[in-house]
């Protein structure tokens, strides 16, 4: 699907980022590839690892997905849009809330009338277990993100451009994630523990950016993707990382959940139940008269609910250390 045409990834620097570009090059013949973000200097770092000399389809572009204007210039000729940019740090959102709203909710629908504007086909924007119920300002912006994706299938009209979502849970190694953190403190002789009862959905990297280019073939607009991916208890995650540490529980932190969710009981009426995922479908007159059949997809039951502590797929604490970079035990 992807051959001969022109994608344009958000945040391309980041670790999403970055990874979706070396498994784009590796799998397909593009036009073009626009790696956009606001960090000149992460961009310099990339091109000695993707110089245009070696890769002539690649671009960079220094841009912020909050100023319009220059998302209408890089979407110039594209044809499909991945939306990795966000801010995604709790903390920061928490103590720089108009910054995440400009981000991730203002950012979006920038995004969203570029695209619609310059002809863009396809769009499928990141989003986050966060954004069920949130209780954090992180994961209220991407509900709104959510939204605003969803529904933009409503008024792109006689235009070409279809935008989906892909949610999916805690990405392992990830920067800022407790995997990393849990490492690290290896060496001091003790790790901190929020809660013990906690439990978080987990998926590697390699998976998220599979499943995201999946959902990019078979999206028809409005759909909310969530892989079917295993959860792990976060005292499991400390004894498969951390085996000889001393655990001191501190509490959960402001804005944390003990248990994800990424599928509401309140979705379940809209949700369709396939082999490796669920799809939320959108409630539009829009889907209505478009959506058509959902190739095999069973309805889920009424009150159903996706919640890692429901999981029926669990890592063992062998699975979790075959997903992290060995390099990571490594003293």
């Amino acid at each position: 699907m992807l051959n001969n045409k022109v994608v344009l990834v958000t945040g391309g620097t980041g670790s999403f980022g970055q990874k979706a570009v070396e498994t784009l090059l590796a799998r397909y013949k593009l036009a073009r590839l626009v790696i956009f973000s606001r960090d000149e200097l992460k961009q310099f770092q990339m091109q000695q690892r993707f110089p245009e000399s070696r890769y002539p389809e690649i671009r960079y572009f220094v841009g912020d997905v909050r100023d319009r204007d220059r998302l209408y210039r890089a979407f110039d000729g594209v044809n499909v849009v991945i939306h990795a940019a966000a801010m995604k740090q709790i903390p920061a959102c928490e103590y720089n809330p108009l910054e995440a709203i400009r981000t991730n909710v203002m950012g979006a629908a920038n995004v969203i009338d570029a695209a619609i504007d310059r002809g863009v086909e396809r769009v499928l924007a990141l989003s986050t277990d966060k954004a069920v119920n949130p209780i954090n300002l992180y994961g209220a912006t991407k509900l709104a993100s959510d939204k605003l994706f969803t529904a933009a299938n409503n008024y792109s009209g006689d235009h070409p451009a279809r935008f989906s979502v892909v949610r999916y849970g805690n990405v392992v190694g990830s920067r800022g994630s407790v995997i990393p953190r849990f490492v690290r403190a290896r060496a001091e002789g003790v790790i901190s523990v929020t809660d013990p009862r906690m439990t978080r959905f987990w998926i590697t990297l390699e998976q998220g950016i599979d499943f995201v280019l999946q959902c990019l073939q078979t999206m028809r607009g409005g759909e909310i993707f969530v892989p079917k991916i295993p959860s792990m208890s976060i005292m499991d995650v400390a004894a498969a990382l951390a085996p000889d540490c001393r655990i001191e529980i501190v509490g959960i932190r402001p804005g944390e959940k003990l248990h994800e969710v990424m599928v509401a009981c309140d979705d379940a009426r809209s949700t369709f139940e396939y082999d490796n995922r669920f799809e939320i479908l959108p409630s539009s007159d829009w889907w209505a008269t478009t959506g058509g059949d959902r190739n095999g997809g069973k309805p889920c039951p009424e009150g159903f609910l996706y919640s890692s502590d429901q999981n029926d797929r669990w890592l063992t604490r062998d699975d979790l250390i075959a997903m992290v970079d060995p390099s990571s035990f490594k003293d």
